[in-house]
């Protein structure tokens, strides 16, 4: 009887130590954070801004050309004939359906730009955080990015750890 009481305290405190133990291998990292502050992603969205400062460019002169033949046909609508201010129309018409099919593939292609620039990013990302939870022995990495549900942050930060296996 009094081993089986020694067995049992033992078992009991193993596993009380094993349960403190594994609580102590989850760590936290705020992840779009990580994301954002690497430089690969900086140099991402200065593309992105150029790209898109290019196709605003495009687009304002596509606008204005447009408006001013616009105003020129209302102008000269009197002058004409019904024919030719109802060719004129349709030209517009196409134009105007052209200046917003441009619009829509400047954003779909900005868009579809970041989206391929940024999944290479994020891998690497994701790879530094696994390696340095291996390193560290951590078993669970939760993302402390705003939202993510993270309610209590007692388990190591490894933020700066990865920064540092990323080298920035």
């Amino acid at each position: 009887m009094k081993n089986l009481k020694t067995l049992l305290l033992i078992a009991v405190f193993t596993l009380g130590v094993a349960g403190i133990a594994n609580a102590q291998k989850v760590g936290h990292i705020d992840f779009e954070k990580l994301v954002a502050e690497m430089p690969q992603t900086k140099a991402l969205k200065l593309d992105i801004e150029k790209l898109g400062k290019t196709y605003q460019d495009e687009i304002k002169g596509m606008a204005k050309k447009l408006d001013a033949k616009r105003k020129k046909y209302i102008a000269e609508s009197e002058a004409q004939t019904k024919d030719t201010n109802d060719q004129r129309a349709l030209e517009l018409q196409k134009e105007g359906a052209t200046y917003e099919k441009t619009r829509q593939f400047a954003y779909q292609d900005m868009q579809k730009q970041q989206n391929e620039k940024l999944s290479p990013i994020i891998e690497k990302a994701e790879k530094a955080v696994q390696a340095v939870a291996a390193t560290k022995g951590l078993l669970y990495i939760m993302d402390s990015s705003k939202g993510k549900g993270l309610l209590v942050s007692k388990g190591e930060d490894i933020f700066n750890a990865v920064k540092a296996k990323l080298g920035f």
